[in-house]
């Protein structure tokens, strides 16, 4: 018996043969411990690495995953997530499945993720290995100066990040201060708050909504302030990708001198 990030207890009398995964940056994680031929599913979002994206059975979106289909894979484990995938789904698939959920909501969360899922799956060591390579490379990158920034994640309407998610630990630890960080969840903003806001800078980010270079002028024209478009990647995806965001962190710093 295992217990996931939910405290929920999940029963398995075995070590799962057949995985679906419905959260695209545990389904690279799970590729990064070695696992293939046990993941029998994933989602048309999980497009890392491409060569499963590719080659493995589609089970839908990860909030209007197809229950049937999963039903199809006869999978004797599914790994979920509190915030990415639909609850009622999850609540009908754990009645048939062992349903494993994690809830991720800063770094120490996103490693202890690691751990547990490294359990689970007999790759206790590979996942030991990873948490010991990530925070590694974690002491080596150096914040000198915090600087203060909007992260959109969505137009029409804009919406940003509040304090208590994921993506905004992830801002502070790149180095740079979140001024909605007393908002909660996913506030709507207006860009007309944000130029009248102490905000140095605006980051638009390529994920849920696909912000694109020709997106920078309309906002940089109304807000007044330096606007920089970002790979979401780094600031939402837990997982293995801990161990390729604090190169890009870098990358992003150099862009925005502190």
């Amino acid at each position: 018996m295992f217990l996931d990030q939910m405290e929920r207890e999940v029963v398995l009398d075995k070590v799962p043969r057949r995985v679906v995964s419905l959260v695209p940056s545990q389904t690279e994680l799970l590729h990064y411990l070695g696992l293939d031929e046990e993941v029998a599913g994933i989602t048309k979002f999980c497009v890392h690495p491409k060569e499963w994206h590719a080659s493995k059975p589609k089970v839908g979106g990860t909030k209007d995953f197809k229950i049937d289909m999963i039903r199809n894979l006869e999978p004797d484990l599914i790994i979920a997530n509190k915030e990415e995938n639909n609850k009622g789904g999850i609540e009908i698939l754990s009645k048939e499945f062992p349903v494993w959920v994690s809830d991720v909501r800063d770094f120490m969360s996103a490693i202890g993720m690691i751990r547990k899922i490294g359990l689970l799956l007999d790759r206790e060591g590979e996942a030991k290995e990873l948490v010991a390579r990530i925070n590694c490379a974690k002491t080596q990158f150096i914040v000198k100066k915090k600087k203060e920034c909007v992260y959109l994640i969505w137009k029409n309407p804009y919406m940003t990040i509040g304090g208590d998610t994921y993506i905004h630990h992830m801002l502070e630890l790149a180095g740079y201060d979140n001024i909605f960080k007393e908002r909660t969840r996913y506030p709507e903003v207006t860009l007309e708050e944000i130029a009248a806001s102490k905000a140095d800078l605006i980051f638009l980010s390529s994920e849920p909504f696909p912000f694109r270079e020709k997106h920078v002028a309309e906002v940089h024209h109304v807000t007044g302030k330096k606007v920089i478009c970002v790979d979401g990647e780094p600031f939402s995806w837990y997982g293995s990708k801990l161990l390729e965001c604090w190169d890009y962190f870098r990358i992003l710093q150099a862009q925005t001198p502190q």
